[in-house]
């Protein structure tokens, strides 16, 4: 979608005056899933206010989140892209550094979809499929093993008879946690395979979950650590390659792509806002409170970013593929407010 279509006629938009400051434009990284979005509205922003248009850059969510928690001051990122929540980890980073404050804006929810090429093999996988087809280890016949499948349908006699080979996001972005957490390790517990590795670590049940999502390095599991237009060129050099994309990335390449079920729910809005879609995660954005009132536009950028008119159902992030937040006016009032996380808790 250009971002020309964008119209804000119905917005009742104010400027405000540019202090005289060592930087004034804002600055944001991080998630390569929330950079469409980000990049959409800080255009818009600086066609509508009299401020510079923020830089955004993308990187992965935990690259983001490690520039964000850096510290306070001009040489540092006001604002962190995040496709998952921020760690308790990293959170402890920020305190240390002095990025004590932090407004966490919950912007929407996405998708992860698995996609191939358009007019190839048509899939529908489970959890457990993706397990089998990409753990390091499974349990076949009561025992832990090496890998050894090659084809889906070698995973799953119901799937195409097609080499296995995925194209997944690296570890540096929020995607590939929640692909490992909500595809990846269910589909250990859903094989038994879980239980079998906390008896192999002694009951340990976090040894068991760091070996159901240690993936196999045998070549059919290959790490994209660009973004999803990265993922695109390899499946379309590698035709029987599957990659894992957010939502708004499939819908804005239905030309080149065909989606795949999960758990027999097809991706779309309305399975992804209604919760029916397995595989959904919220969307964020991390601002430091005390960057508010010395970098010009930030707080201006956020709310701006959360009104109705943008982020709501009928704006231009849900045309995009956005998932609208049915809470919105939630996190309008934490931008308002300057609500901090620990402010929340």
């Amino acid at each position: 979608m250009s971002v020309a279509k964008i119209t804000f006629s119905a917005l009742t938009l104010s400027t405000a005056a540019t202090v005289a400051i060592a930087r004034d434009q804002v600055q944001i990284a991080g998630s390569s899933t929330v950079l469409p979005y980000a990049s959409i509205v800080a255009e818009a922003f600086g066609e509508n206010f009299e401020y510079p248009t923020p830089v955004v850059e993308s990187g992965g969510s935990s690259a983001g989140l490690k520039r964000f928690c850096e510290g306070v001051g001009k040489n540092t990122i006001d604002i962190a892209n995040a496709s998952r929540q921020i760690k308790p980890s990293e959170l402890e980073v920020c305190q240390a550094n002095g990025v004590t404050d932090i407004i966490e804006m919950r912007i929407g929810y996405d998708g992860i979809v698995f996609a191939s090429e358009k007019g190839g093999n048509e899939f529908a996988y489970t959890a457990a499929d993706w397990f089998l087809a990409l753990s390091d280890q499974i349990l076949i016949e009561g025992k832990l093993v090496d890998n050894p499948n090659q084809s889906w349908s070698s995973v799953n006699a119901d799937l195409q008879d097609q080499p296995l080979k995925a194209f997944i996001p690296g570890t540096k972005h929020g995607t590939r946690e929640v692909f490992e957490d909500k595809v990846i390790l269910a589909g250990c517990e859903a094989t038994g395979a879980l239980d079998a590795l906390k008896d192999a670590n002694g009951g340990d049940e976090k040894a068991a979950e760091k070996a159901c999502i240690t993936l196999r390095t045998d070549g059919v599991s290959v790490d994209i650590d660009g973004d999803y237009t990265e993922t695109l060129a390899r499946i379309e050099s590698n035709k029987n390659g599957i990659g894992i994309f957010g939502l708004a990335f499939y819908e804005n390449n239905t030309d080149k792509l065909q989606v795949a079920t999960m758990e027999g729910v097809i991706p779309t809005v309305e399975s992804i806002s209604s919760g029916e879609y397995p595989v959904s995660r919220p969307l964020y954005m991390y601002l430091k409170q005390a960057h508010l009132e010395v970098i010009p536009g930030l707080k201006d950028f956020a709310e701006f970013f959360v009104l109705d008119e943008i982020a709501g159902e009928d704006g231009p992030l849900a045309e995009y593929g956005l998932v609208a937040d049915p809470e919105l006016e939630t996190t309008q009032e934490i931008v308002a407010n300057g609500q901090t996380i620990a402010d929340a808790n």
